[in-house]
């Protein structure tokens, strides 16, 4: 049986993609969380920094022990941000620098691993719409996602001959536990939300996490570079003050 590695995956969209892949597999994943709540049969939890090599490292010793690791999917990210105005810019640099290394550090382990033993594999990335398409005040986040994005390109070209294929997601809103209670206390913002997205609400993990997993499966075999929109078509909307309330 395959396994997979799991970054950021104790909670939201990555215990979503944890728990979906254990259908196919172990599961191992990085986190800062101390335990699994409510612990899971398939996943094993390493407790550490995603971007510490060392850690990465374990988790992809653990995961082949288990079986061969097929998978590796960089979920984990830092919400924290920062502006030109209020903040020095090496603070900001350091944000930005933050968020990619857990993804640099992900795919070097995920391709050495995989070359070392000698079979293909694949990665997926979890962006944003923000790469494309930035939210006020999140500067920091949105660069680094669009640097994510250029990464996995650039090792998709990079790695494709050795069989890794190597795509991404960019996720739009999400209904999480942090995102509903933010909801519960600002009731405006369902509304906003389903203007913002075509289909009229956010995405559930669940989906998220359907969409990793076709990319990390045989059925996506050909699929290699692909920044995939996992948004109800929030990157393609236009909102604008003079459209029309119907379609005619």
């Amino acid at each position: 049986m395959s396994s997979f590695v799991v970054t950021g995956g104790a909670r939201g969209v990555g215990r979503a993609i944890a728990e979906r892949l254990a259908a196919d597999g172990t599961v191992v994943v990085v986190d800062v969380a101390d335990r699994l709540v409510p612990p899971y049969p398939r996943m094993v939890l390493i407790s550490g920094d995603a971007a510490d090599p060392e850690v990465a490292l374990r988790a992809a010793t653990t995961a082949e022990a288990a079986g061969p690791l097929r998978g590796w999917v960089n979920n984990a990210a830092i919400f924290d941000d920062a502006d030109l105005i209020g903040a020095p810019a090496a603070r900001i640099l350091e944000l930005i620098t933050a968020n990619l290394a857990l993804a640099v550090t992900g795919c070097h382990t995920a391709v050495n691993h995989f070359r070392e033993h000698r079979r293909p594999g694949a990665i997926v990335n979890v962006s944003s719409h923000q790469a494309q398409r930035p939210v006020r005040g999140a500067l920091p986040y949105a660069t680094a996602k669009a640097a994510i994005e250029g990464l996995t390109r650039a090792v998709a070209v990079d790695h494709g001959p050795d069989g890794i294929r190597t795509n991404a997601v960019a996720l739009g809103s999400i209904t999480t536990a942090r995102s509903a209670a933010y909801r519960a206390g600002h009731p405006e913002v369902d509304g906003q939300m389903a203007a913002l997205h075509p289909l009229g609400r956010p995405g559930t993990a669940g989906e998220a996490a359907d969409a990793v997993a076709f990319l990390l499966s045989g059925t996506a075999g050909f699929v290699n570079g692909v920044i995939l929109p996992v948004d109800g078509g929030r990157s393609a909307n236009g909102p604008d003050p003079e459209a029309r309330h119907r379609i005619r």
